[in-house]
């Protein structure tokens, strides 16, 4: 089936091609974000293969139908970039990767805690430059202290294992308790309590109206005063105006992100020869108690691995007529 792949980097041509290899769709490979202006890029295409920061809301949606796509494949598990209603209307099926490597997401939110606690990036750029000065440079024991885990689905009670490996009391918040969460000793609480208490907190929720800037001014006045904060699911989380405002006061001692609220025109491209006009993500990489990264979490040969082979499966599924296990909503 001809399929139209937005957002194609490298390693997305290289690992698609690979779990293609006998499913033998055509697959067109397109650098582009799938926008309201490259839309029309995948004419002809039965299907479109899509990530996070691609646009597919109702206006792409109605030209992609009109082109004939009869589906779209998202290499994520989340999908709130894209309106399924308005797929559902006009007749084109979603699907999703419901399932990929958890411990890909949890490691790297691990380590993205013990980076900014211990300053290992400043460190690093220090003594490359001949500086082994450890003033500035320390931080905190994890073990003893209380991590607040906010969504504790697969990833969120991996990292909750890891934090308990270290030592960490585990306090957790969700709409859906989870018992393999309380089995490690995770302890379900109010949000208020868990930033009330909470020396870290990671997040590991899905973006919904419900979560959009879960943690915003009220959260972070309420959080516990010197707190860190991790985020690796969605940018849209955390409302960064208020966190850099709390960064400035103190109110919150690091932050360490993997996502971030605009990233869909930052993200994934080489931007470093460039000029950068988004002045909130300049201001908060000026911060010396903050990192960010690319939403390279997930990046890992297994989870992309898993990630490919599984929006290969969705499309050959999808091509044969048979159910279609990932779609979004469910049939």
């Amino acid at each position: 089936m001809k399929t139209a792949v937005f957002s194609a980097r490298r390693y997305d041509k290289t690992m698609l091609t690979r779990a293609n290899a006998t499913a033998g769709h055509e697959l067109l490979f397109l650098e582009d974000r799938l926008t309201p202006a490259s839309a029309a890029l995948a004419a002809g295409c039965e299907a479109v293969c899509v990530f996070v920061n691609d646009t597919v809301d109702a206006a792409v949606l109605a030209t992609l139908a009109a082109q004939g796509t009869r589906l779209v494949a998202t290499r994520s598990t989340g999908y709130n970039q894209i309106d399924a209603a308005a797929a559902e209307r006009l007749g084109i099926a979603v699907v999703r990767v419901t399932d990929y490597s958890p411990y890909s997401v949890a490691e790297f939110a691990v380590g993205l805690l013990l980076a900014v606690n211990r300053k290992i990036a400043r460190a690093s750029v220090r003594t490359r430059e001949g500086n082994f000065d450890l003033d500035g440079l320390m931080g905190f024991d994890l073990h003893g202290k209380t991590v607040g885990v906010i969504g504790t689905g697969k990833i969120g009670t991996i990292f909750a294992r890891i934090m308990t490996g270290f030592g960490c009391t585990v306090l957790g918040y969700d709409r859906y308790p989870s018992t393999a969460f309380e089995a490690l000793g995770g302890r379900y609480v109010p949000v208020d309590e868990l930033l009330a208490r909470s020396d870290v907190v990671s997040l590991h929720c899905p973006l919904t109206d419900e979560t959009r800037h879960i943690v915003n001014a009220g959260s972070l006045a309420r959080s516990k005063r010197g707190s860190v904060l991790v985020n690796t699911s969605r940018g849209g989380l955390v409302d960064t105006e208020a966190a850099t405002e709390a960064l400035k006061t103190g109110q919150l001692g690091g932050l360490a992100i993997d996502v971030y609220e605009q990233e869909a025109a930052l993200f994934f491209q080489d931007l470093s020869s460039t000029i950068i006009c988004d002045d909130v993500i300049q201001r908060l990489v000026s911060f010396p108690n903050v990192i960010v990264t690319g939403h390279q979490a997930f990046f890992t040969e297994e989870a992309i691995g898993q990630i490919m082979q599984t929006t290969i499966d969705s499309i050959s599924a999808f091509e044969r007529g048979e159910a279609l296990v990932n779609r979004i909503p469910p049939a």
